[in-house]
């Protein structure tokens, strides 16, 4: 665990649908990358949509941001550090690096909050996800 939170590596390469007429990735599709990294974060530590909706909770994203370095083309292969950010908040933060080649492409971030079974704002940490903050030594 670095100082900032926990972080994980997911590898992938930029597929034909996802580029543009000149074959350079659309901007948005950085977002769906950095989905790619969160799902593979949030399903290897327990805390994924599926993990929340099992516990009764829904965790719609709230904040995105995405700051472009250099593009992406067609047939790149590149990886996503997603990194958890700890909050005393009941939210999950995630901070997002895309790299290829060693170069830096791109950073984001995306907010999400936890919602009941009735899609009202939960102000608290579910319990799964305060367990799994323990677990992890992230509260005491």
């Amino acid at each position: 665990m670095s100082n900032m939170g926990l972080s994980s590596i997911t590898n992938l390469k930029v597929r034909f649908q996802e580029c543009d007429p000149m074959q350079i990735v659309w901007h948005g599709n950085y977002f769906k990358y950095f989905e790619e990294g969160r799902e593979d974060f949030c399903k290897n530590n327990s805390i994924s949509y599926l993990h929340a909706q099992q516990h009764g909770f829904a965790t719609p994203i709230v904040k995105t941001e995405c700051e472009h370095k250099l593009p992406l083309q067609y047939g790149d292969e590149f990886e996503v550090e997603t990194t958890f950010i700890n909050s005393e908040a009941a939210k999950m933060i995630f901070h997002y690096k895309i790299f290829s080649s060693k170069k830096l492409i791109c950073t984001g971030s995306t907010t999400q909050v936890f919602t009941d079974k009735n899609s009202e704002l939960v102000l608290t940490n579910p319990p799964f996800f305060l367990d799994w903050k323990k677990k992890m030594g992230l509260v005491k």
